[in-house]
């Protein structure tokens, strides 16, 4: 409930009664669970967290032969999830922005979220035998942050097939330009 209400709506916007009321649970309840919002935006990122932990799990197991299938299959992923009713973009950029203070617990946690999720995809780049595989999936984060600002901003005028094909095309373009410099060597 609260998940969906700060996915759809925003945390800040989204207060501790709203969430109470609207999922039936009893306030003592609720305070014995999460003694602050704060807890409670933890719990919403460490499930987001799970998320993307899932996703990446679900793909290694269809292309278990293939990390460089396991980032195209990611690619496919996100654009499916680009193309969803209510989309709002990445829930930890979301909070970064919703918790501007570098100080912030949320902000740090939101922060500590992605990076774990851009590591995880830079050490698949790695399996697949990119040669810069850190680059690359900094590059594939810019291109995807850009996608979700995008995607914002265009709303229904946002097609996410185009970035589906600069993904792609960056992924290749550095599993590739491995494959040619160790045929060098």
């Amino acid at each position: 409930m609260a998940s969906d209400l700060f996915y759809r709506e925003g945390i800040r916007a989204v207060g501790i009664d709203r969430i109470i009321l609207e999922s039936g649970v009893v306030k003592s309840s609720f305070y014995r669970n999460f003694a602050s919002k704060d807890d409670l935006v933890a719990a919403y990122l460490e499930y987001h967290e799970d998320l993307n932990a899932k996703d990446l799990e679900e793909v290694q197991l269809q292309h278990p032969n293939s990390s460089a299938m396991q980032l195209h299959a990611l690619i496919d992923r996100f654009v499916e999830k680009m193309k969803t009713p209510g989309y709002r973009g990445c829930p930890f950029v979301n909070t970064t922005v919703e918790f501007p203070d570098s100080s912030h617990q949320n902000h740090i946690r939101a922060v500590k979220g992605t990076e774990e999720n851009w590591n995880r995809i830079a050490r698949l780049a790695e399996e697949a035998g990119a040669a810069r595989p850190f680059e690359m999936a900094e590059l594939l984060r810019m291109l995807c942050n850009g996608a979700i600002m995008l995607s914002y901003m265009k709303k229904s005028d946002f097609n996410p097939d185009i970035f589906s094909r600069a993904a792609h095309t960056l992924v290749d373009s550095h599993l590739f330009s491995w494959t040619v410099t160790r045929k060098d060597d």
